[in-house]
């Protein structure tokens, strides 16, 4: 337990811990800060993979597995989703060791297999619970429709996660708190996620018996599409086992389009994030009845009154093949302008990871804004938007004032000059 922190940031050992397969004895640790971040480890293999998926896809087909607008937002979205982390704690964490402090009932042993074991079961079985009620309830759709907004399915859209999910999932894991401790229930918080990860590709079909018992590419593709029988199906996270007994589980059968019922058309992050509640909050007053305006909240993202919980499946759109993605004609050096400038933002992103102790408050918010105002930037840049050049010219002026005056720096110094320029 006294070595759990080098144990669990060897390469090797990260790489398995994107599959789950880092076995108690590598993966047990005592208290709460010998845990590792798996998840910010991972960030160097998350890109190994996305470039080995670009490859095998070119293999496979002669074409590459996203667009770049896409890929951008989908990354976005991601940076995004992290940023409150880098303020304040995990919300999941800070309210399970609370739970654990005050509430508990017994104690399981932090070293034994079997609560090791026990734990991925329980943590599984909270995320089917909480992605389900995360499609039946509008209010928690309204959160979770972000990661299913993206009409291609890579990688790239594991990584395309909400900033407002994590304020309600929280809920349905506090029950282990009562006799599982929080260091177990930490590693396995992270390893559920990680897994999720690699099954957001095309490029694996089927993995014959264990489409059985674990979540694979196949099961999940179902997940993401709007097929109306892909539709409400298949919301484990690790395991498909839930599925099979709860009878949400469907196989992958006519092909899959991705995406939602009703596309956003949008690549810009905030709104992305934000359009859903504004929907159902003039949902809300539109609908008269207080049960109703209540039942626009808590009831299925399909509901109106007079239908069923869920909605009616008939009004599902039908599926032609022939659906187009939303993808708006941009010049090809805006591409290639975008790329570049989000590669600056990744790295003032990761810098300011490993650098967040060292900062004030200040330059630590004043980080966070711009990389939003630039994430912002970026999504009308892609939809080549009128006003998203002048919103263009004013990032990259905060840009060079702020650099200049040295509350910006690179992981690599080398580039300083390149960046002002």
């Amino acid at each position: 337990a006294e070595a759990g922190g080098p144990r669990g940031t060897a390469p090797g050992q990260q790489l398995r811990a994107l599959f789950y397969a880092l076995p108690p004895a590598e993966s047990s640790f005592r208290t709460v800060d010998e845990v590792p971040d798996y998840v910010e480890k991972s960030i160097p293999f998350f890109i190994a993979f996305i470039g080995l998926e670009f490859a095998i896809s070119w293999i496979q087909k002669r074409k590459l597995p996203g667009r770049i607008n896409d890929g951008i937002s989908s990354l976005s979205l991601g940076i995004l989703s992290r940023l409150p982390d880098v303020l304040f704690r995990s919300i999941e964490l800070i309210s399970y060791i609370y739970v654990w402090n005050n509430y508990r009932l017994c104690e399981l042993p932090w070293d034994s297999p079997w609560t090791w074991y026990l734990t991925l079961l329980g943590v599984d079985f909270a995320y089917y619970c909480f992605h389900r009620m995360s499609h039946e309830v509008n209010i928690l759709w309204a959160a979770h429709q972000v990661h299913h907004s993206s009409e291609d399915y890579n990688l790239f859209t594991a990584l395309r996660q909400s900033v407002l999910q994590k304020y309600t999932s929280w809920i349905f894991n506090l029950p282990m708190a009562l006799f599982i401790p929080p260091s177990v229930f930490a590693v396995h918080l992270q390893f559920n996620l990680l897994y999720q990860f690699w099954i957001h590709t095309e490029v694996i079909s089927k993995l014959g018996p264990l489409e059985w018992i674990l979540n694979t590419p196949s099961h999940h593709r179902v997940h993401h599409g709007r097929n109306p029988y892909c539709i409400d199906k298949n919301y484990g996270g690790t395991l498909i086992i839930w599925d099979r007994i709860f009878g949400t589980f469907e196989a992958e059968d006519a092909e899959v389009v991705y995406g939602l019922t009703h596309p956003v058309n949008s690549f810009d992050p905030i709104m992305l994030q934000l359009r859903p509640l504004a929907h159902i909050w003039n949902t809300f007053w539109a609908t008269p009845g207080f049960c109703n305006k209540l039942s626009v909240i808590f009831k299925g993202p399909g509901w109106g009154p007079g239908k069923p919980r869920l909605g009616l499946p008939e009004e599902i759109p039908v599926i032609t093949g022939k659906e187009v993605p939303f993808n708006p004609r941009v010049p090809a050096y805006l591409n290639c302008y975008a790329l570049v400038h989000f590669g600056v933002i990744v790295d003032l992103y990761t810098d300011l990871l490993a650098s967040v102790t060292r900062l004030s408050q200040g330059a630590v918010l004043l980080r966070i804004g711009f990389i939003i105002l630039s994430l912002a930037s970026f999504g009308l840049l892609m939809e080549n938007k009128s006003k998203a050049g002048i919103l263009e010219i004013i990032r990259c002026l905060v840009f060079i004032g702020v650099y200049k005056l040295g509350y910006f720096s690179s992981q690599f110094s080398f580039l300083g000059y390149a960046y002002e320029v």
